[in-house]
């Protein structure tokens, strides 16, 4: 029987290019689980186990206008996961909620050092979140799955096999990034390998993909039900980027997206069926853009999306009528069905 009240240990931080964004998650959740009543401690994973103290003076941070320095993170690196996450000092708690972003905290990596030590967590499990954090292999189980999802290419490519195959414009992107870190949109050729030459400093392999013109929705996925269509109001760019995620009056977002019912049941059932396209487990939030001719394309599908109050998969599900705390609390639980 699972208990009312639990044991938690909210896992953030880390050396991603989304550190910022963790720690803000990780300090909603942290707060949101201490008002349901359950007993918390904070994990930087980069740091290990924090005193009240440490905890305080991290969770009061705010997010900056622009990733972390990639020196500070690749010093911190040598710390990562492994060396703080053992049986011996997370053994005793019920759960492990994960509000981590990108790296090895939403690749599967921690998921797997997670199940080798038998510890509990939030989210999918080792397969489903290095398949999602795979851009290339996402989209092609996208299409086995009959969701529809915008054409590419993988670097090394060049630009006349690029205007031949795709078109301008095209947005260039880590194929194993989140946040838009790295990310671009190229309108012409000569700019496209300053592009690729970008998404190389954070990511091996690259992505090159037809830039579907029109609106921005997301659906987030908890447990086996699709939440309510938002849309993101993009500005000139185009482009839902890191400032425009994490920053004040960054983008509009409207909740529930003003769509045609069909529109909105559309984008659900496409969400849905993304989420088990990519094997996962416990919640999501899936993204699509809506062109002129009314085609849903899904853009990519997050594991481990934000969670503050006012993140998306937040957003989506206060839509449906389940506050911030309740939507913290289901995700615990969905976690210990199994």
């Amino acid at each position: 029987m699972v208990k009312d009240k639990l044991k938690i240990a909210v896992l953030l931080g880390g050396t991603s290019e989304e550190r910022d964004v963790s720690i803000a998650s990780g300090a909603q959740v942290v707060a949101a689980l201490r008002r349901r009543g359950h007993q918390v401690v904070t994990v930087d994973t980069a740091l290990g186990l924090l005193d009240e103290d440490a905890e305080r003076a991290l969770l009061e941070a705010r997010v900056g206008l622009e990733p972390p320095e990639r020196t500070a993170l690749v010093r911190m690196r040598g710390q990562d996961a492994g060396a703080v996450l053992s049986r011996a000092q997370l053994g005793d708690q019920d759960l492990l909620f994960l509000a981590l972003h990108g790296g090895t905290g939403e690749n599967g990596t921690l998921q797997t050092l997670l199940d080798l030590a038998e510890l509990r967590y939030t989210g999918s499990g080792r397969v489903g979140s290095a398949v999602a954090m795979d851009k290339d292999l996402s989209k092609r189980l996208f299409r086995a799955a009959g969701v529809p999802t915008a054409d590419w290419l993988m670097a090394p490519v060049d630009a006349a096999t690029v205007a031949e195959t795709l078109g301008f414009p095209v947005i260039v992107k880590p194929s194993q990034q989140g946040s838009t870190v790295g990310l671009s949109k190229v309108s012409r050729a000569e700019d496209l390998q300053p592009a690729i030459e970008l998404a190389l400093r954070y990511d091996r392999e690259v992505m090159i993909e037809r830039f579907v013109a029109g609106r921005e929705l997301t659906v987030g996925v908890l447990g086996d039900q699709p939440l309510a269509v938002g849309e993101i109001v993009l500005g000139q760019s185009g482009v839902f980027d890191y400032t425009s995620k994490y920053q004040p009056k960054g983008a509009v977002e409207v909740f529930p997206a003003e769509v045609s019912t069909e529109i909105a049941e559309e984008a659900r059932r496409l969400a849905l069926a993304a989420h088990r396209a990519l094997k996962l487990d416990g919640y999501s939030r899936a993204d699509f853009r809506l062109d002129a001719e009314g085609q849903l394309w899904c853009l990519e599908v997050n594991t481990l999306p934000g969670m503050t109050a006012t993140s998306l998969l937040p957003q989506s599900a206060a839509a449906m009528g389940i506050d911030f705390d309740e939507l913290c609390e289901r995700i615990c639980r969905l976690a210990l069905q199994d």
